[in-house]
């Protein structure tokens, strides 16, 4: 007998219809629907083939945002994290270094440069 442990917690997922989460199956219920609505929609004004194609494109949305997981994220999460970095940030990233020794010593290369001209001017 062998039992299954995910090596990350993280990844664990609990099975409740046919091997599906909770979420897989209610999005599997809802592109089912879809589906089946627009076929008896649409059977009557297109051909079989076409009909065929529009089911599946009707149901593409809820599968997506049922089985779709990046990085640990659901579509809905990817799809405000993808809004908020595209669209919603500014794009222009500009680099200024910051030296806080070269800032730190300024005042007394300040006071040297005086006394320099001060030599200077007396010299000449």
């Amino acid at each position: 007998m062998e039992v299954k442990i995910n090596k990350e917690i993280r990844e664990y997922t609990e099975n409740m219809f046919f091997g599906l989460s909770m979420r897989q199956f209610f999005f599997s219920v809802l592109a089912c629907g879809a589906a089946i609505s627009l076929y008896f929609f649409a059977k009557q004004y297109l051909s079989d083939e076409a009909v065929s194609w529009i089911c599946i494109l009707g149901a593409l949305p809820f599968v997506f945002l049922g089985f779709f997981r990046y990085n640990g994220m659901t579509a809905e999460q990817f799809l405000w994290a993808f809004i908020k970095s595209e669209l919603l940030t500014p794009k222009i990233l500009v680099f200024r270094s910051e030296n806080l020794y070269y800032e730190a010593l300024k005042p007394m290369r300040k006071a040297k440069e005086k006394e320099e001209r001060k030599k200077h001017d007396q010299d000449a």
